[in-house]
This record gives C-alpha cells, sequence and structure tokens, in this order.
C-alpha cells in the first residue's frame, strides 16, 4: 500500500508561509506530478513529504498512519534527487545496495534485490562499473535502482531529468512511466517541465505560491482550467486570453467581432488554444491581426498574430504555413473550445 494524504499542511520560515494550507490525497499505484513555476512551493512541499522539511502545521499520513513527527527513515518512502548522489568510490551494485547494507540486510538479500533491480532498469551489463563510467541517463537509473531495492512504500522524484540533454530526458521519461506500470507503485513527481507532467502524471496538482490552484487528470487541466493562471500555465505555447464582454448570448471583442457565449454568468475574457484557432482571409473569423512572426518547428508551425488591442495571439498549424510576416489575416476560433473566465479570473 502507499496512500498518501495531506491535511490542511503548512510551511513557516519565520514570519514567510511558503505552504498555505495544502489538502491533498495521493491513492496507492497513483502518479502524481507537481507543477508550478519556481518559488511556488512544490519541492518544499515533496520535501515536507519525505520528512527533508519539518510541517509546521497540519498533518500527513502514510498509510492511514500519522507521520508527521517521524524521521524520514521511518517512513517507508525513497527520494530520486535533481543530482545523482552516487558514491563515486562504489560500483554500481555497490552504490544499489548501500541502504540495504547500512540497514543490516543479509548479503544473499541484498544481491538478489539488486539484482533484480538491475533487470528492471536494464543495468545488468554495468553491475560492476563506477559511476564515472556511466551516461547521466544510467547514472540516474542508479539512483532509481537504489530506491527500488528499499521496496518503498512510495518514491518521490525532485526533479530527477532537469540535468539530462534532450534526447536523455525523452528516453528517462520512457523508463520512468514504464517503472510505473512495471511496479504499480506511488510515484510524486516534481517537475517544471510541461511534456514530462502531461505525459507522466495520472494527476497533475498545479501549485501558485503555496496553494494548489488546480488538481486533476491531464486532460482535465489543458482543455477546462479552474482560472486564468493554470490556462496560461499549462500548456506550451500558453492559451491565448483576450478581454471580452459578454450579453445576450453573445461575446463581443473589443475593435472586433466576437461570437456566441453560453455561460451563465458574465465573463470578462475569453480564452483559447493556439491549436483551436485557424487563419482565414481578413474579415472572416471573430477578429483580424497582422502577422508578426511565424516559427515553423517541423511537424508544426506557430503564426504569432498581432491583433492590436487584443495583444499578440499565437496559431499552431500543422506542418508549414503560406502565412507571410506583415499579411493580414483573419483568425477563426472553434467555439467548441473556447474557455471564458470572469473578472476574478475564475471559469464560467
Amino acid at each position: 500500500m502507499g496512500s498518501i494524504a495531506l491535511n490542511r499542511v503548512e510551511k513557516w520560515y519565520g514570519d514567510a508561509q511558503v505552504i498555505k494550507g495544502v489538502d491533498l490525497e495521493i491513492e496507492d499505484g497513483e502518479f502524481i506530478v507537481f507543477v508550478g513555476p519556481s518559488g511556488c512551493g512544490k519541492s518544499t512541499l515533496l520535501r515536507m513529504i519525505g520528512g527533508l522539511e519539518d510541517i509546521s502545521r497540519g498533518t500527513l499520513t502514510v498509510d492511514g498512519r500519522d507521520a508527521t513527527a517521524e524521521p524520514p527513515s521511518k517512513r517507508g518512502l525513497a527520494m530520486v534527487f535533481q543530482s545523482y548522489a552516487l558514491y563515486p568510490h562504489m560500483s554500481v551494485r555497490d552504490n544499489m545496495g548501500f541502504p540495504l547494507k547500512t540497514a543490516g540486510a543479509p548479503k544473499a538479500e541484498i544481491a538478489e534485490k539488486v539484482n533484480h533491480a538491475g533487470d528492471v532498469l536494464k543495468l545488468g551489463p554495468y553491475l560492476d562499473r563506477r559511476p564515472k563510467d556511466l551516461s547521466g541517463g544510467q547514472r540516474q537509473r542508479v539512483a532509481i535502482g537504489r530506491c527500488i531495492v528499499r521496496d518503498p512504500t512510495a518514491f518521490l522524484f525532485d526533479e530527477p531529468l532537469s540535468n539530462l540533454d534532450a534526447a536523455l530526458r525523452v528516453e528517462m521519461r520512457y523508463e520512468i512511466a514504464k517503472l510505473h506500470q512495471n511496479l504499480g507503485a506511488t510515484m510524486i513527481y516534481v517537475t517544471h517541465d510541461q511534456v514530462e507532467a502531461m505525459t507522466l502524471a495520472d494527476r497533475i496538482v498545479v501549485l501558485e505560491f503555496g496553494k494548489i490552484a488546480q488538481i486533476g487528470p491531464p486532460r482535465e487541466l489543458y482543455e477546462r482550467p479552474a482560472n486564468l493562471f493554470v490556462a496560461q500555465f499549462i500548456g506550451s505555447p500558453k492559451m491565448n486570453i483576450l478581454p471580452c464582454r459578454t450579453e445576450g448570448g453573445r461575446y463581443a471583442l473589443e475593435g472586433a467581432r466576437g461570437g456566441a457565449f453560453s455561460g451563465d454568468r458574465p465573463a470578462a475574457h475569453v480564452g483559447v488554444r493556439p491549436e483551436h484557432i485557424a487563419l482565414g482571409a481578413a474579415g472572416e473569423g471573430e477578429c483580424d491581426g497582422v502577422v508578426d512572426v511565424v516559427e515553423y518547428l517541423g511537424a508544426d508551425s506557430f503564426v504569432v498574430v498581432d491583433c492590436g488591442n487584443l495583444g499578440k495571439l499565437t496559431v499552431r498549424t500543422i506542418g508549414d504555413t503560406p502565412a507571410k510576416p506583415g499579411e493580414t489575416v483573419g483568425l477563426i476560433f472553434d467555439p467548441a473550445r473556447l474557455s471564458f473566465f470572469d473578472e476574478a479570473g475564475l471559469r464560467v
């Protein structure tokens, strides 16, 4: 079992409150990802769960047991850090077996568990090498293997891929996803990377200034953000947000046309994802603008359109695009994919 619950958890450093009453229930076997801007408290919250930071107020339960005041060694959790934290003078085998050795486990048990972890992580041929003889991705797998041998209640990952290059990040993201499928263990993962969060998580926890802004599956957060912060934080490029007025079943954009509105209370902003905008001739769609920049990425192109008082909107098109800088175009919104927000920034 690997269920974890936080009840009104707070963290204070003197007079500064960095975690502000977090309530969160994590089910056994769930993959939870903490995301948010730098300084929002995601790593601090993870370290509080792991016991590396004290909980100022509130309670932490692990498998129904109050673990608020327990030391890290008693919580049954294993943490993978941003740095590999491997012993350079030890072999891969000894690095992975070190937690069991310090706990006084028999040599036969250590060897069995290290060999099993090596098989799971495809490290069998490297068990007798030292960390300096491994690639960055292999070193990170050794750090994960050191956790696997302990058979923990849950795995805690603190931005484990941020030191790797782009190709290795893709490879290790796949390895971590497969590891979760194979072990079925509870995993809590901190990242600032949108792709890691969207592809790995069962549920994403979006943090803003020490509070939870929204919790939900990746698709829910992407398609139905609860507020303007989540709308513009989840997704790359971010959601386009435009000021609007609503009246009589329609929304109006300043100096532009607008369209139908089906909300039950007034909206002050309309949001539309870049892929939900089509380019048309001037006068078509909800508004017009002048193409400012075209970014060709191969499979996609991003077209940045200057719409005057409405700001600059990003449009995602498949493959290449005929749009050229300086050209006036119409922007056609998909009416089924719009998000509306009120004056306070909450979804209507």
